[in-house]
């Protein structure tokens, strides 16, 4: 059984945990908020980019461009296509955490990427943070070496950095699709969940209107010089800014899963702190009986010699 001194050591270290523990719950509400309010301020902007976006989709049938296919290839094309030979390098922006103590998080997102890579597809991974790099260079050798960037504080600077690098790759043919893993926020009562969205190329079947609608959104609609070019011009920032939403939305999901797992560690310490302390009572409670005892039978025991000190001299 553990002494007191042995308990008391245990308690303190216990409470020196819990300690750190909450500083990093409150610093992580503190940066959730923070977060939240950056983008609330900048999402306003990129809906509307998109907004346009699906307009010049459904209104243009002339729209010929790199980022724009008419339709994604069904299951039976996919299967003949597979029998010929690959259909080109899928990109994939994986974003994780810098680091760990977040429950699940890093590891939704790993799986969810997982999904996406699929056995004798070519692929590149472009990860965002530390703990999918790491993951990915010991289990994948398709990560982009050059890619690497961190998801702590995102900014839109640091967006558009990354927007140019992927943009870039998929200009230059290197990849073919361009798919996106991240973690949306949600409501953040549970800490969001790991999604995929494609991002790169459009598909005009994903935005068709029936004649009526079509109609209706025609009309006082043009664009200067031409379609094209303000497409061109559009998709870049649209993309850039997706991917600031989606760093933002991962960085909040990430805090939000710490402070869950800060706090059931908050609870852990202190069902513990409560077993220690029984346990330490019982054990000081213990010692004391032990040295009342040990009293008790000392004193009898003189009492005893005193009393037969008497006799043997009377």
């Amino acid at each position: 059984m553990a002494t007191t001194k042995e308990i008391k050591n245990r308690i303190k270290s216990v409470r020196d945990t819990q300690k750190i523990t909450n500083a990093m719950y409150l610093i992580s509400s503190t940066k959730v908020t923070k977060a939240k309010r950056e983008l609330e301020q900048t999402r306003p902007y990129f809906d509307m980019l998109k907004e346009q976006l699906v307009s010049m989709i459904r209104l243009a049938d002339n729209l010929k461009t790199d980022y724009l296919i008419a339709s994604r290839p069904d299951e039976t094309a996919l299967e003949i296509m597979d029998e010929e030979g690959p259909r080109g390098t899928v990109g994939i922006i994986v974003i994780t955490a810098d680091k760990g103590l977040c429950g699940a998080y890093n590891q939704n997102v790993i799986k969810e990427a997982g999904k996406l890579i699929k056995e004798g597809e070519p692929h590149k991974l472009f990860v965002i943070g530390e703990y999918g790099r790491h993951y990915f260079m010991a289990h994948d050798d398709s990560l982009d070496q050059n890619f690497d960037y961190s998801n702590m504080d995102p900014t839109m600077d640091r967006a558009r950095e990354i927007g140019d690098y992927v943009i870039d790759e998929f200009d230059e043919d290197r990849v073919q699709k361009l798919y996106i893993v991240y973690t949306a926020f949600g409501n953040g009562l549970t800490g969001g969940a790991a999604q995929s969205t494609e991002l790169l190329p459009f598909a005009r079947e994903d935005y068709v209107l029936d004649g009526e609608d079509r109609k209706k959104m025609s009309e006082g609609t043009e664009y200067l010089p031409d379609v094209v070019t303000v497409f061109n011009s559009i998709v870049p920032s649209y993309i850039k800014g997706f991917i600031y939403s989606a760093m933002v939305e991962s960085f909040c999901s990430e805090q939000s899963a710490r402070m869950t797992a800060m706090d059931a560690a908050n609870d852990n310490a202190e069902d513990l702190l409560t077993s220690l302390n029984l346990e330490y009572n019982h054990v000081r409670q213990g010692a004391i009986t032990r040295e009342i005892t040990e009293i008790s039978a000392g004193s009898r025991a003189q009492k005893k010699a005193k009393a037969l000190k008497k006799v043997r001299q009377k």
